[in-house]
């Protein structure tokens, strides 16, 4: 595959003042980025009790890593404000939002942005649904039920009918079309397991997966292509993405030193056991522990975190995520592209404990940018 054909996105959830935000958005575009995702969260994964300037450097001018306006509120803004990228939610879920109301909200918003929006769907984190009261049950039957709805609902011109196990429609109709005749918003399913895997080949329009090499990458993207052809679908209509946090600097180790700081050690709590196994350990707060659904960092004192983190090993930081120079990283992609990825999502999580990396790291990223674009 032509390199020039891997699309670039970037996380740009706004946490400050929505303004501001809403112009980042609009110089991301200006320079080239396919794309820009925002995350559909109530609270984010690092505890307050750990956010402190000693341990993470961002914490003295940002004083909550709560703060989370609401997702589809801030995409009309950006969609109103440009008018090329696309627009991307890193992931919802089926648990706060009845699926005719997504059905509903995305096509608003594909008629707001003319055709950009994406949804990015999961199952979900249990930090987002648990605290808050809302039952976790059967999250992947959940979502196959979901999807199946926005799907009939987006399709159907006339009142239908739908016997769920969750949801229950009778003589429901939703008869706002999209921006371009009969071309809906792409739903990229984040799937890791074999269950999400196969349901990514059944009903996904793309792939957005978080952790993983380039051997796993390749198996799992396998195994999406086999479930679409057993469903009688072309699993080239499948566009394989990847969401990645990254590290970035001129200094290979000012990476290695980045990579191992509270805050990103922090974010591998939420992966589950299976990958420390591969580690030759458990998961630091259970053997049962699984982080996407029982991580809740409201819950957790700031001693109970930092003896977790002090037993994450620093290849397992090493391995799962993306670092290294503007070059290291150019390379690093091409791996992936070879193996079929073909959209990749870049989280610069550089600067968030070292300050001084803010312009430095988004310059480099603008130079990988640049490698692919020309």
């Amino acid at each position: 595959m032509d390199i020039s054909d891997i699309k670039i996105g970037t996380e740009s959830s706004i946490f400050g003042p929505i303004g501001k935000g809403i112009d980042q958005i609009k110089r991301l575009e200006e320079i080239g980025y396919d794309s820009v995702w925002m995350a559909d969260h109530l609270m984010g994964w690092t505890p307050e009790s750990i956010w402190t300037p000693d341990l993470i450097k961002s914490a003295a001018f940002q004083k909550d890593p709560h703060i989370f306006h609401e997702v589809y509120s801030i995409m009309a803004v950006a969609a109103w404000n440009t008018s090329k990228i696309l627009l991307g939610t890193s992931v919802t879920e089926t648990f706060r939002r009845h699926p005719a109301v997504l059905a509903q909200t995305l096509i608003t918003q594909d008629n707001i942005s003319k055709g950009r929006v994406i949804l990015g769907i999961g199952t979900g984190e249990g930090e987002n649904v648990i605290p808050y009261g809302i039952k976790w049950d059967k999250p992947v039957s959940r979502l196959e039920e979901s999807i199946r709805i926005i799907k009939l609902l987006w399709e159907s011109d006339k009142k239908v009918d739908y016997d769920g196990e969750f949801w229950k429609l009778k003589d429901a109709v939703l008869t706002i079309k999209p921006f371009e005749k009969d071309k809906y918003p792409p739903i990229w399913i984040a799937a890791h397991g074999p269950k999400m895997l196969d349901l990514t080949g059944r009903l996904g329009d793309g792939w957005l997966p978080g952790y993983s090499d380039p051997k796993a990458y390749k198996y799992r993207l396998d195994h999406i292509h086999n479930a679409a052809k057993k469903a009688g679908r072309n699993p080239e209509e499948i566009t394989p993405g990847f969401y990645s946090y990254i590290v970035i600097d001129e200094d290979h180790n000012k990476c290695d030193e980045l990579i191992g700081s509270p805050y990103l050690k922090n974010m591998l709590l939420t992966f589950p056991n299976s990958v420390f196994q591969e580690y030759g350990m458990e998961h630091p707060l259970g053997k049962e522990f699984y982080g996407l659904l029982d991580y809740i960092p409201t819950q957790y004192d700031r001693e109970t975190i930092l003896e977790a983190i002090s037993k994450i090993p620093h290849k397992m930081c090493n391995d799962n995520i993306l670092h290294g120079t503007p070059d290291e990283i150019i390379g690093k992609i091409e791996d992936y592209a070879k193996v079929g990825m073909k959209h990749i999502v870049l989280t610069n999580l550089t600067f968030i404990n070292d300050i001084t990396k803010v312009k430095s790291s988004y310059k480099n990223m603008q130079k990988v940018l640049n490698y692919f674009k020309n």
